[in-house]
């Protein structure tokens, strides 16, 4: 029995051929001549499937790039869809890319099934469209328009139709309908964010206003992380919801609102895949999407580095080389990378970098650190490498003939006052109150003196020992003093070992952290016992002046 008529069409021929995914006999056309795609180049036009309305052909792939007048952006709408479904469109599916199709940044969405794709804007002035079928099923295929849009606007105000869809890309941002102005009654807009591969999906609210009610039950946004509203969250009022990752690789975000009351709405953005990360081993490394090929046009990746409380996040750059700044205003208007103190955008700015200079390491006052790549629509290049550790803030001390050094329990745990030494393991930290604590003489715990810069330095190394399961990781710090001024410092030391391919330049990480990256622990800290020889100085200055004193006046009575 046939899935559904043959149609008549004097360039197939007709073979048969078992499907494994219905275990039934399936008549597939063999497509010998097949036209389709194409450049597409006036300010508007319409296009289809082969065949349409009729079943399009098996074994097809064509490719559509649409091309208007620079300083314009494509709006693209659809009129009829109807492709063979599938979970994921693995097998007919119709692709829209904000660009050209061979870069996976740009793709906008997979779109399969009856239900329409929205309306897309592109942009900038070229979109690519992909249709793809295989051996099995066919189906009627798909109208579409184009047309000419009024440039940048149109990207993040398309029609109220623009309400829904599958979307695969790296990044991107979702918008209710006619955002920012007030929303329409009576909408309801489904969109699914799906990741490659096991990765999950990251969604971040910068704007939100709607309708609010107790229980969201007239106008609200749904977030949900896998199949069934049982497993969402509802959203509604002005307050704006929190940070969401998916617990697999999708996110289905619901809009819906009533016949009256409205609002602005929201936006929203996106990351998937290598476009968002969030990192808590205490230290790595990782790149930009692609590297070290050209990253993608028109991406926005979060990468966030989280430690346990206590911590902070020191981040080295091994690499860089983004689009240069612009040449009039020499800032990083085009694709920029920029650090944030914190995990949110909001959060205090640590630098902003394009080009190919390598910037100075950073570090966070926290124990968050927000990186973020934005890229515009042309021109890329190989990216960036960074590797970041977690350095812990202490409070080091010394007088003219010991060391003092107080680091927060709570920045290492659960670790054991053993696994802190100075020196060697017979010097490990005491731990007093609520801080390891570790006092050394000079002539103790493997401290020598050293000359650098014309000045008498003593140096020790202060040794962490985060391994585990077989896996050596010791964090080193030198630590330094200078007995004359009573001056102590400490820096992180790090090897090459961590750094695994960018061993070679390990040299970026030898340089000393400011001296008030070793600034006082908050809260209480446990009293470290004076240094004694001061005050012994200080007497017997005073009992000589003394003495002196009574000297000159028993003389002067003789």
């Amino acid at each position: 029995m046939l899935p559904h008529p043959i149609p008549k069409n004097p360039l197939w021929s007709w073979a048969t051929t078992q499907d494994p995914r219905t275990d039934s006999e399936t008549f597939f056309p063999l497509t010998t001549g097949v036209k389709c795609g194409g450049v597409l180049s006036a300010p508007s036009g319409n296009f289809s499937s082969p065949n349409f309305p009729r079943l399009y052909p098996y074994n097809t792939e064509c490719s559509w790039l649409i091309v208007v007048a620079e300083g314009s952006s494509v709006l693209l709408t659809f009129h009829a869809f109807d492709l063979e479904y599938h979970d994921t469109c693995s097998f007919d599916f119709l692709e829209i890319y904000n660009g050209a199709s061979g870069d996976q940044g740009n793709l906008l969405g997979r779109f399969c099934g009856q239900v329409p794709p929205p309306p897309f804007a592109s942009s900038w002035h070229v979109m690519s469209v992909v249709f793809h079928s295989d051996k099995h099923v066919a189906s009627r295929g798909f109208s579409a328009g184009y047309q000419k849009g009024k440039g940048d606007l149109a990207v993040e105000r398309v029609a109220l139709d623009a309400c829904g869809g599958v979307l695969t890309g790296l990044s991107g941002v979702l918008t209710s309908p006619e955002h920012p102005n007030n929303y329409p009654n009576n909408v309801e807009c489904r969109w699914v964010i799906r990741a490659a591969g096991p990765a999950t999906v990251k969604l971040v609210f910068v704007d939100f206003q709607v309708e609010g009610s107790e229980q969201c039950t007239y106008d609200y946004v749904a977030v949900l992380g896998g199949p069934g509203p049982t497993r969402g969250h509802h959203y509604c009022g002005s307050s704006r919801p929190p940070t969401l990752v998916s617990l697999g690789h999708e996110l289905q975000v619901v809009f819906k609102s009533d016949f009256n009351i409205g609002g602005r709405g929201f936006k929203a953005y996106y990351f998937s895949g290598e476009c968002q990360e969030v990192y808590t081993a205490v230290r790595g490394n990782f790149s930009s999407p692609q590297y070290p090929s050209s990253y993608p046009n028109h991406i926005r990746c979060h990468w966030t580095i989280r430690l346990p409380l206590g911590y902070r996040v020191k981040v080295f750059f091994l690499d860089l080389e983004l689009e240069g700044p612009n040449s009039l205003t020499r800032t990083c208007d085009f694709d920029h990378l920029t650090a944030f103190d914190g995990a949110s955008e909001e959060a205090p700015l640590l630098g902003s970098w394009c080009g190919h200079h390598l910037p100075p390491p950073v570090t966070s006052s926290h124990n968050q650190l927000l990186l973020l790549l934005h890229t515009d629509r042309s021109t890329t290049h190989r990216g960036f490498s960074v590797a970041y550790i977690g350095v812990v803030p202490m409070n080091v001390s010394c007088s003219r003939t010991d060391f003092q050094i107080l680091i927060s329990a709570q920045a290492l745990a659960p670790l054991e006052r053993t696994k802190v030494y100075l020196g060697s393991r017979s010097c490990a930290a005491q731990e007093v109150g609520s801080n390891f604590r570790i006092q050394a003489r000079f002539d103790t715990c493997g401290t020598e003196s050293q000359r650098r810069n014309n000045t008498s330095v003593i140096v020790s190394v202060l040794y962490i020992d985060f391994s585990a399961g077989g896996q050596e990781d010791i964090h080193e710090y030198e630590v330094r003093c200078e007995p004359r001024r009573k001056e102590a410092s400490v820096h992180l030391l790090s090897g090459s070992h961590w750094l695994g391919p960018y061993a070679a330049t390990a040299e970026h990480l030898q340089e000393a952290p400011p001296r008030d990256e070793a600034e006082a622990l908050e809260g209480p800290v446990a009293v470290v016992a004076q240094d004694t020889s001061d005050i012994v100085f200080l007497g017997l200055c005073i009992l000589a002046g003394v003495l002196m004193v009574i000297a000159i006046v028993v003389l002067m009575l003789l």
